[in-house]
């Protein structure tokens, strides 16, 4: 899961989680993340998962983009990464992952020590009888 946070204009410090990918950005109402900035086109750039490589991002050929301010086509993500797309500024994060929800497993795993305890405890008192 991944985490794009806008740095300016006037949507600053909003957010966007993906777990889908491509994560597909620009300015077309079809965009994963829309963006309405100056200089953003239709399809700007996705952002595509690449097992055991990370995420690498893909730029439209017409599109201008940079990453760190080094102008891109393609290039792999790292942590906290900053993209500029036209007027738009966005950072790159890996987002935290929820942890599911286990309380039921704990309380069967519970449930069973308990059971295995008080059969062993009246196994105990059986034998001695």
């Amino acid at each position: 899961m991944i985490l794009l946070r806008l740095l300016n204009g006037s949507a600053a410090g909003s957010e966007c989680r993906a777990r889908r990918f491509p994560l597909r950005v620009g300015r077309a109402a079809r965009s994963d993340l829309p963006l309405s900035a100056e200089g953003v086109w239709e399809n700007h750039f996705e952002v595509l998962f690449r097992a055991g490589k990370g995420y690498l991002l893909r730029a439209n050929p017409q599109a201008p983009t940079w990453v760190e301010e080094t102008a891109v086509s393609e290039v792999f993500l790292r942590n906290g990464d900053v993209i500029t797309a036209g007027a738009a500024r966005l950072q790159f994060w890996l987002a935290e992952v929820p942890q599911a929800g286990l309380a039921w497993r704990e309380w069967l795993t519970w449930l069973g020590v308990a059971g295995i305890s008080l059969l062993q405890v009246g196994l105990i008192y059986w034998l001695r009888a």
